[in-house]
């Protein structure tokens, strides 16, 4: 709930106006008053304003938006000059055909990929990753600022990074034609998709080629070489080379064989589209649309998780493999591996089976029959089949999102227990050093014991695999707090307006409604609906009209009006469009008097909704009255980086 801040220090801050937004750190409450005293840390400036309403969200999480004058001086001081005693110590794939697969936008490359035929008639494949811990070191300004972090966060309009631009858009960014130091794992691999063999180690790259994800799918789709095929990227055009393009074609069957794979071994098939919000060069939302993943996406995505997978397999058994190229469990480390090596591992535990049975009831009313599990991989196997029966049907997305809630969120963990989304018995994140911390832990980790060294010190990465995974928490809350602020603003115009869409959620105050073509989602509350007096039905998951008997079920398709978009609390309110109904009688009349459903101005709730695990919009607390509680240290105004980049690799 908002509340006032008495703030002592206000003539500290002449260019705080009247109206405006601050971020203010609580300092204490007394008790017995009715509002704490506090001090500003920063003046965010006019509600409204685009940069104050992002600055005000990231203070909100207690996240940064600019780098301290001394963590860009020590970025710049850098060197640029590749030393040549690393051409000496590093794998030299300059030679190799190289590219790289990112979104339109990128200004960051992470990965790259190489790929060499070879005289057997099996593939060698590279996946290169950016060399960051070779020029943030230990210790250092630039680690300590990468370490506070945790996590590059991207908003709507900005990327926040992790690392000064210096280096993450500049020096350590996979860029084309640029020779760039990188950490590699490089595998021999069949047509059939067996690992044959694999290294691991420091390298050097020249990329050929840059494609964003739109121009891979079009080569992919086409299916065969095409001389002076074009494509373009950044509005400039170019011709792909054939040999890019087969490239392109051999590794995308690779993948799909990987994939195939792995889904056999019990992997989850979550694909949900991501909300893309599409914005002006001042920040204004201009277009909404659902970026659905392609066959060049999941081609990123398998070799990503190869390399992620191979990493763990062989810091965690010394590279037992089995014919596969998969590490072998319940075996003693292989040769020279005489102690368990200190890691950084991705884990993803099995879900509880009390929400399991929660979803089986819950997708029985609709005619599913998740069998009964003894263990998570049947569980898989179950839910893979559910989804695939509901597809394309209008109560997926809610059966989709409340399996989701079945799920534990994974997390970093130097005690391995696998990752289940995945069914990998070893897992861990390799491939983003530029936008992840522990990417950079494990690269440090992997390179030390490629050189012999001994065990890191167990309850140090244990406590820094704890704070990564919450950081990231914070990172993932404050982007979709920037989507739904966007998302709102988009819809200003848009009062009174008609959409036909769905509903894609049922609570005892409301239902959720997306709208098409958008799929945007807001609140009918009940209390609005003209035609009947409704209640919601817990055991059928529907809402009943007392009078009229009528029925709205989980993706019923209505049409609605927009009755208010808020932009200050994030709040979306659509009215059904019932041309016959009747007005009901008042609110006194049908003894809803002094009812507030939820204890909020307005009947709402902020909380989560039982069956669909959908939040109400709004109660960002902080932004409005300075709720917000950043560090002192990373209080001010600077821009960030204004470019958006979604998050495209496996958050897995």
């Amino acid at each position: 709930m908002p509340y006032d801040i008495i703030v002592s220090d206000l003539d500290k801050h002449p260019d705080a106006e009247t109206g405006m937004k601050v971020a203010a750190v609580v300092d204490f409450w007394k008790k017995g008053d009715t509002c704490p005293t506090g001090h500003i840390v920063d003046v965010l400036g006019m509600p409204g304003e685009n940069e104050t309403e992002m600055h005000a969200i990231l203070s909100e999480f207690g996240l940064p938006y600019r780098f301290e004058p001394e963590v860009e001086n020590a970025a710049d001081k850098i060197s640029e000059k590749i030393p040549a005693g690393e051409y000496k110590i590093r794998r030299d794939f300059t030679k190799t055909l190289t590219f790289t697969i990112d979104p339109s936008d990128a200004k960051d490359f992470d990965d790259a990929l190489s790929f060499k035929k070879l005289d057997n008639g099996n593939y060698e494949v590279g996946i290169h990753i950016a060399d960051v811990s070779y020029y943030v070191q230990p210790g250092s300004v630039v680690d300590e600022e990468a370490r506070a972090r945790g996590t590059s966060v991207y908003l709507v309009d900005r990327t926040v990074p992790m690392l000064p631009e210096k280096l993450c858009n500049k020096l350590c960014s996979l860029r084309p034609h640029e020779r760039k130091l990188t950490f590699s794992a490089v595998f021999e691999i069949t047509p059939l998709a067996r690992v044959v063999t694999r290294w691991f180690g420091r390298t050097i790259i020249d990329s050929d080629y840059r494609f964003a994800y739109e121009g891979a799918q079009e080569i992919i789709e086409a299916g065969k070489v095409i001389k002076g095929y074009e494509t373009s990227v950044d509005g400039t055009t170019t011709v792909v080379p054939e040999e890019v393009q087969e490239a392109v074609l051999i590794l995308n069957k690779l993948a799909l064989k990987f994939r195939k794979k792995r889904f056999a071994s019990g992997a989850i098939s979550f694909e949900r589209p991501e909300m893309k919000v599409d914005v002006d060069e001042l920040g204004r939302p201009i277009g909404v649309h659902q970026k659905i993943s392609k066959e060049a996406n999941w081609l990123i995505e398998e070799f990503m998780l190869l390399a992620n997978r191979c990493v763990a397999e062989f810091v965690a058994t010394g590279a037992n493999l089995d014919k596969d190229g998969y590490a072998v469990t319940g075996k003693a480390p292989a040769k020279g591996w005489k102690e368990e090596k200190t890691f950084v591992y991705r884990v993803h535990d099995e879900p509880d089976m009390a929400k399991i049975d929660n979803l089986r009831g819950f997708v029985g009313n609709f005619g599913y029959n998740l069998g009964k599990v003894a263990n998570g991989k049947e569980f898989s196997r179950e839910l893979n089949g559910l989804f695939n029966s509901a597809k394309d049907k209008p109560e997926f997305n809610a059966i989709e999102l409340l399996s989701l809630r079945t799920m534990a969120k994974a997390r970093y963990d130097v005690n391995n227990i696998g990752h289940y989304g995945l069914a990998f018995t070893y897992y861990t994140h390799f491939t983003s050093p530029i936008r992840r911390y522990p990417d950079m832990m494990v690269h440090r980790l992997l390179a030390s014991y490629l050189a012999g060294g001994k065990s890191a010190d167990r309850e140090t990465y244990e406590a820094a695999c704890k704070y990564a995974s919450q950081r990231e928490v914070v990172a993932a809350e404050a982007e979709r707090a920037s989507v739904k602020y966007k998302l709102v603003e988009f819809m200003q115009d848009k009062v009174g307006n008609e959409f036909d869409g769905h509903i894609s959620g049922l609570t005892e105050w409301g239902m959720y409604v997306e709208i098409e073509p958008t799929k945007i989602e807001g609140m009918v509350a009940l209390r609005d609906i003209r035609s009947d007096f409704f209640q919601f039905d817990d055991e059928h998951y529907t809402l009943v009209g007392r009078r009229t008997h009528k029925v709205y079920n989980l993706g019923d398709p209505v049409r609605i009006r927009v009755k208010k978009a808020n932009q200050e609390q994030c709040l979306l309110d659509y009215e059904l469009v019932e041309p016959d109904a009747p007005e009901r009688a008042p609110r006194e009349e049908r003894g809803e008097g002094s009812r507030n459903e939820g204890g909020r101005p307005g009947g709402r709730r902020s909380e989560h909704s039982e069956y669909t695990g959908k939040q109400r919009r709004g109660d960002r607390s902080g932004s409005k009255s300075g709720k917000g509680k950043p560090s002192k240290k990373r209080s001010g105004r600077p821009s960030a980086d204004k470019t958006a980049k979604p998050s495209r690799k496996p958050k897995n």
